[in-house]
């Protein structure tokens, strides 16, 4: 009997550890591959990265990047100096944009999209620019070339 007990014990024992160990693992599954960094300055991103777009004013503050780095997935944050878009930046006039497909706690959701930036779509509340990526379009565009 005391093996039975013993044994009831240890799996209670499992599996209340697996319902608590579950959410982490799903959590950093579906997370492996995001990375995440922040800079001074767009100049420091751009040196950093090679995948931070060109047309980020070196000058730009305050960077906040985010990635999936098993695709075309970007979120950009940053502080522009006059608070106007790159004027590499073109106006959406009412075309649809996509929303991103990644999130972050300083990346608000539900952000519409102004500009067309290079493959990133643009906004800007302020002077702070709120950018993203969308993976789609940067399939298509690496396989234009």
């Amino acid at each position: 009997m005391k093996k039975i007990i013993v044994g009831a014990v240890a799996a209670a024992a499992v599996v209340a550890t697996g319902a608590a160990v579950a959410p982490a693992a799903k959590d950093w599954y579906e997370s492996r591959h995001d990375e995440s960094s922040r800079y001074t300055t767009g100049a420091e991103a751009k040196a950093d990265r090679a995948t931070v777009p060109r047309w980020l004013p070196d000058d730009a503050a305050d960077v906040r990047y985010a990635m999936k780095t098993t695709g075309g997935d970007r979120l950009l944050r940053a502080s522009l100096p006059g608070g106007k878009l790159p004027s590499s930046c073109e106006p959406l006039s009412g075309a649809l944009s996509k929303r991103p497909a990644l999130s972050a706690s300083w990346f608000p959701s539900g952000t519409t999209a102004q500009a067309r930036c290079g493959l990133y779509y643009a906004a800007t509340d302020g002077g702070t620019l709120y950018a993203w990526q969308d993976n789609e379009d940067w399939i298509a565009d690496n396989k234009s070339r």
